[in-house]
């Protein structure tokens, strides 16, 4: 399994040698890890420091590192150039795909998205009954914001009629941004890996986000983090604490109903995002391939996560 290492612990410095990631502290080794295996580092703490020639390992592997603010969301990523060996043709057809399929991409991302937060309040036993008539209501590019209306209706549904999500707030809010950050280095990843630039995305389009298309990219999986945060909560857990790191960390193993088989939430991710690359490629929405919502069952296995 690609691992995700988290740099919780203040001082610590980071470095590659002989095919490791070797972590230190006070110029002494504490941990190491081989460098094959990481899909991504995610730094939180302060005062990490890190050797340029473990960045260029990380990169020529795929791998990028993630630096987070206080509040546990991404502030910086970095990225390798050379991702792909069909990355000139998939960018150029990315960076030429017209408004109309864009808007059919993004369509088809909020009515997986609000099929998978049915498919999270129905495994925690609340009707969902409505949700479906919402993917149902999407139009292209979604101009009637139904994705805002069905979240009015999930975050009440699922942890209360006082939540309210606030990305700088403490919590369960800081769990969710916790979790998120694990996923959208992942869903970076897997654009990179698939030959796409993650600046240039469907939807999202600020001008100062270097990691749009991954922001697309993550909508449909957002849900499964809202699922396990809402189990670290009934647990007590209700900040981000090292086993709520270990839990989100470990999410990328769960696996996932898909059109061919089970999978993981990774080889989720790295498919939607080569299918979305094809999609490009071929100016179809249709061939853009996207998570299948669980069923309450199989949702269960997050239970697996925390034990």
């Amino acid at each position: 399994m690609d691992r995700i290492v988290d740099i919780a612990t203040d001082g610590r410095h980071l470095s590659a040698y002989r095919g490791f990631l070797i972590v230190s502290q006070d110029r002494e080794e504490v941990g190491r890890i081989p460098l094959d295996d990481v899909a991504a580092v995610i730094v939180h703490a302060h005062g990490t420091t890190w050797s340029s020639s473990l960045i260029v390992a990380l990169a020529q592997r795929g791998a990028v590192m993630l630096l987070c603010g206080s509040n546990h969301a991404p502030v910086a990523l970095c990225l390798p150039i050379d991702g792909h060996h069909a990355q000139n043709h998939r960018m150029r057809a990315q960076w030429e795909a017209g408004k109309p399929l864009s808007k059919q991409l993004w369509r088809r991302i909020i009515i997986a998205k609000i099929r998978w937060q049915a498919a999270v309040l129905e495994a925690n036993g609340v009707s969902a009954s409505a949700f479906d008539l919402l993917a149902r209501r999407v139009g292209s590019g979604d101009p009637d914001n139904v994705e805002a209306q069905a979240a009015r209706r999930y975050w009440p549904l699922l942890l209360g009629e006082g939540f309210r999500r606030d990305r700088d707030a403490d919590g369960v809010n800081a769990l969710l941004n916790y979790g998120y950050t694990v996923l959208r280095s992942l869903c970076a990843r897997a654009v990179v890996a698939s030959g796409l630039h993650p600046s240039i995305g469907v939807h999202h389009a600020n001008r100062t986000n270097a990691f749009a298309l991954a922001d697309d990219l993550i909508e449909p999986f957002r849900p499964l983090v809202d699922a396990l945060a809402v189990r670290l909560t009934v647990r007590g857990v209700d900040t981000v604490t090292p086993e709520a790191k270990r839990a989100f960390a470990s999410l990328i193993a769960l696996d996932l109903p898909g059109a061919d088989g089970t999978t993981t939430v990774a080889g989720a991710a790295n498919r939607a995002a080569q299918s979305l690359a094809r999609a490009f490629q071929s100016g179809q929405a249709a061939d853009i391939i996207l998570p299948t919502p669980p069923s309450a069952l199989e949702l269960a296995g997050l239970d697996l996560l925390l034990a």
